[in-house]
C-alpha cells in the first residue's frame, strides 16, 4: 500500500519455521504453493493463508508458516484469523438489505435514527493553548457518507489532528470498543472530502435502531447462515477458538504477541471491524457479489443492489493517501498509487486497470492485522489473503499479496 513495488524477503529459513514448514519443503518449486512458502520462509512474516475463487467456486486455497510461534503451531487452511477492517465490507451487505427494503434511506440525516449524529460538531482547529475549537457541521450527516467515509468520521491511526484532538481532551477514542470511543467530532463538513474512519460503525448502529437486533445477531441470520460462513463471527464458537491464529506486532525486540479481546459481550459489536473469519468462508461472500447478489440459490441482495454497492458512490470525491499517525500500529498506506481510486457501497474501487492484473472497478479492501481481498467482476476472479501481523500495510506482507494476485491473473488471462 505504500508502495506495490516488490520489497525483496531474506528467503533464510529460521528455527521455528522449519517446525511450520516441515512436511512442505518438497512443495518449494510447486507454483503458488512455493510462492507463498518462499515468501514466509522468513521470521518477518509468521504465516499466511490464501485463496482464489471465481463465480462457480473457489480453485485455490493454500496455508504455510506458523499460525502461533509459542507452541509452534502450523498455519492451516481452516485457519481462523481476526479480519478487523473486512468487516466493513460484510456490515455494508447487511445495511444494504435494508436500504433495498425500504427500512433504510442512504440521503436523509442519520441523526434521525441516532441523536448523537444530530448534535456532532467538526473539529475546527486548535487555540492557543492547544484545545480543540469545535463548530456545527454545514450539513447533517447521512447513511450514503457513512458508507463512503465521507461523513467526516476518521480513524486517529491516520489522521494528525483527531489523535492531537484525543490527546488534548483524554478521550477514549476507537480502540476502547465502547459508544463512547466512536463519540468523536467530525474532521470535516460531510460530503467535502474522504478521510477513513468509523462510518461504518454508526451504519451498524442505525441497522440495530431499524431492526431492534444487535448487528450480530442480524449478520448471524441474514448474512453467515444463508451463506454458510460457519468460520464467521464476533466472538469465535469453541471449534473456531481451537484454530485461531496469533496476532504478532513487530517491535524492536522481533516479534511479539498482539493481544485481542475475545472474552464477554462488547458494549456494541461493530460494523467498522471486530469480525473472525477464514478464507473459505470470506470467499464465500466474495463469491455472492460476484454472483451479483446470490450463492447456492440463496439471494443475499437482489442485482440492482450489488451494482449500485459496485459503483462510485461519492462523486467527484477521490480516496486519499493514508499517513500514519502511529508506526506500531500502521506504515503510510495507499493502494496503487497514481491510480484514481473511489468508494461504492462499501469497498474501494479502482477506476483504471491496476500493475497486477486487476481490472477497473475492482472491489477491494483490506484488515489491520494484513487482511487482504479483492473482486473483479469484469474477469470473474476474487482473492483473499490472511496474515495476522502488525503494523498495517507491512512492507512484506503486502509484497506476498502482490505477488499472489498478480499470479492469479496470470492464470485466468
Amino acid at each position: 500500500m505504500r508502495s506495490w513495488l516488490f520489497h525483496p524477503i531474506d528467503f533464510e529459513r529460521t528455527r521455528w519455521q522449519d517446525v511450520c514448514l516441515q512436511g512442505r519443503k518438497g512443495e518449494m518449486d510447486k507454483g503458488l504453493d512455493g510462492l507463498l512458502t518462499r515468501a514466509v520462509s522468513s521470521d518477518r512474516v509468521p504465516g499466511v493463508i490464501a485463496g482464489y475463487a471465481d463465480s462457480q467456486g473457489m480453485h485455490y486455497h493454500f496455508a504455510t508458516g506458523c499460525r502461533s510461534l509459542a507452541p509452534q503451531t502450523p498455519m492451516e487452511t481452516d485457519t481462523v484469523c481476526a479480519i478487523a477492517s473486512m468487516t466493513k465490507a460484510v456490515a455494508g451487505a447487511a445495511v444494504m438489505q435494508l436500504v433495498e427494503r425500504g427500512d433504510l434511506d442512504l440521503n436523509v440525516p442519520a441523526g434521525l435514527l441516532l441523536p448523537y449524529l444530530n448534535d456532532v460538531m467538526v473539529l475546527d482547529r486548535f487555540d492557543t493553548a492547544g484545545q480543540p475549537v469545535l463548530r456545527p457541521p454545514k450539513t447533517p450527516v447521512t447513511l450514503r457518507q457513512l458508507l463512503t467515509h465521507t461523513s467526516g468520521f476518521a480513524y486517529e491511526f491516520w489522521n494528525v489532528e483527531l489523535k492531537k484532538y484525543r490527546e488534548a481532551t483524554g478521550h477514549a477514542g476507537t480502540l476502547a470498543g465502547t459508544i463512547d470511543g466512536l463519540k468523536l467530532p467530525l474532521v470535516f463538513d460531510p460530503g467535502t472530502a474522504w478521510d477513513y474512519g468509523t462510518g461504518i460503525d454508526w451504519a451498524g448502529l442505525m441497522l440495530e435502531a431499524v431492526t431492534g437486533d444487535s448487528l450480530k445477531a442480524y449478520l448471524e441470520v441474514n448474512i453467515f447462515g444463508p451463506l454458510r460462513m460457519q468460520d464467521t463471527g464476533y466472538i469465535p464458537t469453541p471449534s473456531m477458538t481451537g484454530r485461531l491464529a496469533t496476532v504478532y506486532a513487530r517491535t524492536p525486540d522481533g516479534l511479539q504477541p498482539f493481544k485481542l479481546n475475545r472474552s464477554g459481550e462488547p458494549e456494541f459489536y461493530g460494523g467498522g471491524g471486530g469480525l473472525y473469519s477464514t478464507v473459505s468462508d470470506y470467499l464465500r461472500f466474495c463469491r455472492m457479489i460476484l454472483r451479483e447478489g446470490e450463492l447456492d440459490g440463496e439471494r443475499i441482495l437482489k442485482k440492482e443492489t450489488v451494482a449500485d454497492m459496485s459503483t462510485n458512490a461519492m462523486g467527484p470525491i477521490r480516496v486519499r493517501p493514508l499517513p500514519s499517525t502511529s508506526a506500531y500500529f500502521s506504515n503510510d498506506a495507499e493502494f496503487f498509487p497514481g491510480v484514481e481510486k473511489t468508494w461504492g457501497l462499501t469497498f474501494q474501487i479502482n477506476e483504471a486497470d491496476a500493475p497486477t492484473g486487476r481490472s477497473a472497478g475492482s472491489l477491494s479492501w483490506a484488515g489491520m492485522f494484513n487482511t487482504y481481498f479483492w473482486i473483479d467482476p469484469h474477469k470473474d476472479l476474487a482473492g483473499v489473503l490472511m496474515t495476522q501481523l502488525l503494523p498495517f500495510a507491512d512492507h512484506d506482507a503486502l509484497a506476498v499479496f502482490e505477488e499472489f494476485e498478480t499470479a492469479g491473473y496470470g492464470l485466468v488471462t
